[in-house]
C-alpha cells in the first residue's frame, strides 16, 4: 500500500523514567517501500536483525518481484503447491474475505493488474476489450482452493497477486515479534499500514495522523486519531497511476469487470483489530460506491473507516463511519 498514514510521534527519544521505561525506535526499507518501528521497553529487546530476518521470509513466501518465492511457484505451476505458514495464514484470510464481499475482494487479479501496467512486468500498452474478456477467464477466486496445505489452481492461467493483503499481514507479524519479545506498547508502521498497542507509559494514547488529498492532490492530514490498541490502513487511486491523455488510469483493478476503479472514491482509510483485516477491505471498499462502501462498514461491528471522495460537482468531500468519528482526537 502506500503512505497516506503519518505517525505522530516525536522524532527524538524519549525517557519516561530513565530507570525503567525508554522509546526505541528502528527503521529499514522493506517490500518496496520503508518501515518505522517504535515502542517502550526497559532494554532494546527488539532488534533490526530480528525485523529484516523476519521480512525476508516474508518475502521469500509472498513476493512477486523476487525470484523462487512461494507465490511465483504458484504462479508458473500447471496445479498446485504446497504452501508454507505465511501463505497460508494470508491465503485462508483472503477466501473469507472474498465471500464477505461477494466477490470484490479477489486475488485472482493478477493477470489483469500485469496488462493494465502495474505488475512486476513493464508494459506501456493499454489492453483492448478483447484482451480483457480473455483474461476474465483467467480470473475468480472460485477456480482456486486451499485444503491441508495444498494450494491448487482449475486453470493453468490462473495467478495470484497479494500485493492487497500481504503488507497488512506483514504488519501483524512484526507486532507479534514485539510481542513475543514482551513489549505491550508500539507503534508498527510499514508502507503507511499500522499497528497500535498502548497507552504510552504516561498513559496518553498513541497519535495516528490520517492522510488524504486536499483540493491539488496533494497529501495532507486531515484528521487525527488517539488509539491505544488495532490497526489502520489506507488504500487510494491519487498516488498510484498510469496518465493516458487526461485520463488517469488506476491501479486499483475490479476483477469483476477487467477495468480499473473509475468511481468517486479516492481514498479509504481503515480501522480493524488487525491489520490484514484493514488491508484486506480497504481495496475492496474503493471498489464499491460511497453509500453501500458506508452501509458495508456499519454493518460489521469490528470495522470502521474514513472516506475521501469526490463529490457530483467534481469537489473533494470526506465523511466518516460512526465508529471512526469517536476514535478522532478533538
Amino acid at each position: 500500500m502506500y503512505r497516506f498514514l503519518f505517525l505522530c510521534l516525536p522524532l527524538f527519544l524519549t525517557f519516561v523514567n530513565a530507570d525503567e521505561i525508554r522509546q526505541y525506535k528502528i527503521s529499514g526499507l522493506a517490500q518496496g517501500t520503508d518501515y518505522n518501528i517504535m515502542y517502550y521497553a526497559s532494554d532494546s529487546v527488539a532488534t533490526k536483525k530480528g525485523i529484516d530476518s523476519l521480512l525476508a521470509e516474508i518475502d521469500q513466501s509472498m513476493s512477486l518481484y523476487k525470484p523462487g518465492t512461494l507465490i511465483n511457484q504458484f504462479n508458473a505451476a500447471q496445479k498446485d503447491i504446497k504452501t508454507d505458514r505465511y501463505l497460508n495464514d494470508v491465503l485462508k484470510r483472503s477466501f473469507e474475505i472474498n465471500r464477505d464481499t461477494k466477490g470484490i475482494f479477489d486475488i485472482t487479479v493478477a493477470p489483469l493488474v500485469q496488462a493494465w501496467g502495474f505488475g512486476p512486468k513493464s508494459t506501456s500498452k493499454e489492453p483492448s476489450a478483447a484482451e480483457i474478456k480473455s483474461i476474465l477467464n483467467c480470473v475468480g477466486m472460485k477456480n482456486i482452493s486451499l485444503k491441508n496445505g495444498i494450494l491448487s489452481k482449475m486453470k493453468p492461467c490462473i495467478h495470484i497477486d497479494l500485493n492487497g493483503i500481504a503488507q497488512g499481514y506483514s504488519v501483524d507479524l512484526l507486532a507479534n515479534y514485539l510481542i513475543s519479545k514482551g513489549v505491550k506498547r508500539f507503534v508498527v508502521e510499514l508502507g503507511g499500514e499500522i499497528r497500535i498497542a498502548g497507552p504510552k507509559p504516561d498513559g496518553s494514547p498513541m497519535k495516528i495522523g490520517i492522510e488524504g488529498p486536499d483540493r491539488n492532490d496533494e497529501p495532507t492530514i486531515r484528521h487525527i486519531a488517539a488509539l491505544n490498541s488495532g490497526a489502520i490502513t489506507t488504500s487510494g487511486n491519487y498516488r498510484k497511476f498510469h496518465q493516458s491523455g487526461k485520463k488517469k488510469i488506476s491501479h486499483l483493478i475490479n476483477a469483476q469487470t477487467g477495468y480499473p476503479l473509475a468511481n468517486e472514491m479516492i481514498s479509504v482509510t481503515v480501522y480493524a483489530k488487525d491489520a490484514i483485516t484493514a488491508d484486506g477491505y480497504d481495496n475492496a471498499l474503493m471498489s464499491m460506491h460511497l453509500t453501500e462502501a458506508l452501509k458495508f462498514v456499519e454493518e460489521r461491528k469490528d470495522l470502521e473507516a474514513y472516506f475521501v471522495y469526490h463529490g457530483k460537482d467534481g469537489s473533494i468531500a470526506d465523511t466518516l463511519s460512526t465508529g471512526f468519528k469517536k476514535m478522532l482526537k478533538d
